[in-house]
């Protein structure tokens, strides 16, 4: 007769499963940078997902070249560049620029920004568009609102940090950061087509949120004060205004857009890509051609 095999322990199995240790997940930070060659998430890269996840492929992934530059993008950042002159003079102890090289300024930012064909729109010129400038930044140097009434802390200060779990660090560039007695202020510049309501006001709070969370460490170290978010508002209009407009940041609103990050973030690393054509979107969107001829 033939002796029954023993049989394995109940217990060999699951030792030998015990054993297989997950494979640990990537860092975050890295895996952004293998995506993206980036080592972090803006909140430009953030929004540029969510209007459409080809636009995101074609500018974070692919880093294809933009066919054109619109004109007000080229005018924001030369009216921004012109601003930040003004107030890193203060910041570093000097009187004020005067108005002739606030423009200069400008026209140096919009030379350094149009290095592609530039779109303007149905009644603009480049000349239109400077009389704009020199009328929005003589409104802005008559205004309360270009002097400091806060202790200046930093002019286009870079901030980074990993404030979502399971996310790529969140990189922010504050316009203006001050330090008032009895709050921390983050000041970001905007233009517009005319005065700002509550529902712009809403509508540009994420990005400021995530920031207010970036500085918590250094509003800690001046006695764990309060955060206020702000902007400084320019009106393009025949007779501009200058505007601030301040909003306490809500922790609802402020898990609301982690979550939110968190979802695109999950969503970035699948790698799944796809256009959302609207008018909106793809008037603007610099990469018109590229986008027809796409395929999966």
């Amino acid at each position: 007769m033939i002796a029954p095999t023993a049989a394995a322990p109940a217990s060999a199995g699951r030792a030998a499963t015990h054993h297989k240790q997950p494979k640990p997940s990537p860092d975050p930070t890295q895996l952004a940078l293998e995506l993206t060659g980036r080592n972090y998430l803006s909140h430009s890269a953030i929004t540029t997902f969510m209007k459409c996840p080809l636009r995101f492929q074609f500018s974070y992934r692919q880093d294809l070249p933009r066919e054109f530059v619109s004109s007000s993008l080229i005018f924001g950042a030369s009216i921004h560049a012109a601003i930040e002159l003004h107030y890193r003079e203060l910041f570093e102890g000097q009187p004020s620029p005067s108005h002739e090289a606030l423009m200069e300024r400008y026209e140096q930012a919009w030379q350094k920004e149009a290095t592609l064909p530039v779109r303007f729109g149905k009644t603009e010129t480049q000349d239109s568009l400077k009389d704009l400038a020199a009328r929005m930044l003589k409104a802005f140097q008559d205004s309360e609102l270009s002097k400091l009434d806060s202790q200046l802390l930093g002019v286009e200060e870079e901030v980074r940090g990993r404030i979502i779990p399971g996310c790529p660090d969140i990189l922010g560039r504050l316009d203006l950061m001050l330090l008032a007695k009895d709050r921390l202020r983050i000041i970001d510049f905007k233009t517009s087509r005319s005065a700002w309501n509550e529902d712009q006001m809403q509508a540009s709070a994420p990005q400021l949120l995530l920031y207010c969370e970036l500085v918590k460490p250094l509003a800690q170290e001046f006695g764990d004060l309060p955060v206020s978010i702000e902007w400084i508002i320019l009106t393009k209009t025949k007779s501009p205004s200058v505007t601030l407009h301040s909003l306490s940041p809500d922790p609802v609103a402020i898990h609301r857009i982690k979550r939110t990050v968190r979802s695109v973030w999950s969503a970035i690393k699948t790698g799944h890509t796809y256009p959302v054509p609207s008018s909106m979107n793809c008037s603007s969107c610099p990469f018109q051609n590229a986008c027809r001829q796409w395929e999966d």
